[in-house]
């Protein structure tokens, strides 16, 4: 049930007030916020839209000389949905969250920053491949 407080001049959710200004939230935020943008711009500056060409966008270390799998610009493309999305899932999930427990919020915002320096990570490791 959503409870609206009123305080004289605005409708606002008492949770929602309180998570702006949590410090720690704030500085997740700002942790993920940057950890995003890094991932869009690494990936953008090494693809090269005007060279053209095929990317490699799986390796298979079991497979042997056929390890390395060929893919197109769309694979890397879906590594900047990936970002976009695992930021603003976690965003909305931690808010909501919040008001039952600010600890599982906490967790929530440091799994995100995780899950961006993964993708980070794996992205670069294939673009440094082609």
């Amino acid at each position: 049930m959503l409870v609206l407080a009123y305080n004289g001049t605005e409708l606002a959710m008492p949770s929602t007030k309180k998570y702006l200004r949590d410090k720690t939230i704030l500085t997740l935020f700002s942790v993920n916020l940057f950890l995003l943008i890094l991932m869009l711009i690494l990936i953008l500056l090494r693809l090269g839209f005007g060279q053209g060409g095929s990317y490699i966008s799986q390796y298979r270390s079991n497979l042997g000389i056929g390890a390395f799998s060929t893919g197109s610009l769309s694979t890397f493309l879906f590594f900047m949905l990936f970002g976009g999305f695992v930021f603003l899932f976690h965003l909305a999930l931690s808010v909501k969250i919040y008001a039952i427990r600010r600890q599982f919020a906490i967790v929530i915002l440091s799994l995100s920053a995780l899950l961006l320096l993964l993708g980070i990570i794996v992205s670069n490791a294939l673009l440094v491949l082609r």
